[in-house]
Parts: structure tokens; sequence; C-alpha cells
């Protein structure tokens, strides 16, 4: 026998033993990787669930805006607190009204888009208003 090199079923086992350690050094490492994996799924599904919810605070928060603006500008309301203020404003005369299309969001957006493309940039409008007493 040679005494620098291990016999054939030493180096057999001594060769298991390395694959052996590599398998659970390997599976290990796969284990703690998808423990971790799923604790970020996790984490990142109760971050979702605090933006849903404080994302429907918030729309509900802006319907209950929209209605009470809504409430305020009846035109019953309107001539009430004119009247308990003392104001003494009067309904604009028909030649004093202008009449907006319906599709108020298009028009506001390509009002604001029109200078995005090369477009001529908007005008500056000034008028003067007059107080009817």
């Amino acid at each position: 026998m040679r005494t620098g090199q291990p016999s054939g079923t030493q180096a057999f086992v001594n060769q298991f033993l390395v694959y052996a350690l590599v398998a659970i050094c390997g599976s290990t490492s796969i284990g703690l990787g998808t423990v971790w994996m799923r604790h970020q799924i996790s984490l990142s599904a109760n971050a979702n669930k605090v933006l849903e919810s404080q994302i429907a605070g918030l729309e509900r928060r802006i319907e209950e805006a929209d209605s009470a603006i809504a409430s305020e500008q009846d035109p019953a309301v309107l001539n009430r607190r004119n009247a308990e203020w003392q104001l003494g404003l009067v309904a604009p005369a028909e030649t004093q009204v202008r009449r907006v299309p319906d599709d108020v969001v298009m028009r506001l957006a390509a009002k604001h888009n029109r200078t995005l493309f090369g477009g001529e940039v908007p005008a500056t409008v000034s008028f003067r208003v007059a107080l009817v007493h």
C-alpha cells in the first residue's frame, strides 16, 4: 500500500462525504431562500393591503367631498345663502351665460396638452367683471 493516497474504499467514502455535504448545503440554501422569498411575498401582500385600505379611504373622502359640493351648488341652496348673507347677487342674463360642451374632460385635456406637440402657445385672456347692486 502506498502511504500518500487513501485506498479505494476510503477514497469512495471521502468522495461520498463531500457530495453529501454539498447536497446538504445546497438543499439548506434552497430551503432558506424559499422561506425568505415567502416572507418577502407576505410583506408585500401586507403592504398592498395597507395601500388598498388607504386608497379606499381616500376614495370615500373624495366621494363625500363631491356630494357636499354638489349639495352646495344646488340653486335653492345658493339662493338661500344669497338671502342669508345679504350678498345682493342676481341671476345672470342669458347673454352672460356660455354653455360648455358635455365632454369637459377631453376639452380640458386637449387645452392642457396642446403645447406638447409643437402647437401654438395659448393666448392670454383678460376680462372685466361688472358687479350689479
